[in-house]
């Protein structure tokens, strides 16, 4: 069951190549401002999976040089929030129910995070008028390591009350 964002996404998917990149990311960065202030961008989006990256570049960098946990934070957000929100359907609200992240070590370099949800998971967000599912993400930087552990659950809900 495809919705608007999902539709418009497919359409940019058979772009070339090296425009997908570029209209993910325009995308995104006018519907959600803040991720957009951060500088991640939408490398690749499908159903089931999303590929972000982050920079480490002096707009998001802490105090060590290294990219801000708020930031990895956002990225994570973002990776885990776009796979969700291209199986929700149009008549409901995607909403954030909790975030938990652990942060394992400092972050070296850019990052990369990669967000999956299951066939099953999205069974469950196009036929349940209400529900919640945990998004698994996988955030690595430039060392190959996982800097940072998250877990995401987003819910949706009728957008009739």
């Amino acid at each position: 069951m495809a919705n608007r964002f999902s539709l418009f996404v497919n359409k940019v998917n058979k772009a070339p190549q090296f425009m997908q990149s570029f209209l993910l990311t325009t995308l995104f960065s006018s519907k959600v401002k803040f991720a957009g202030t951060t500088g991640v961008k939408l490398e690749k989006v499908t159903q089931q999976q999303t590929i972000l990256t982050l920079k480490n570049k002096k707009s998001v960098q802490n105090h060590i040089g290294g990219i801000h946990a708020i930031a990895a934070a956002v990225l994570a957000e973002s990776a885990t929030g776009i796979v969700f929100g291209m199986n929700v359907p149009d008549d409901r609200v995607p909403l954030l129910k909790s975030m938990v992240v652990h942060y394992q070590r400092r972050m070296q370099g850019n990052l990369k995070a990669v967000a999956n949800l299951t066939l099953e998971q999205i069974r469950l967000i196009e036929q349940q008028e209400k529900g919640d599912v945990i998004v698994p993400v996988i955030i690595t930087d430039e060392s190959g390591q996982q800097p940072i552990e998250c877990e995401m659950e987003w819910a949706w809900v009728s957008k009739k009350r």
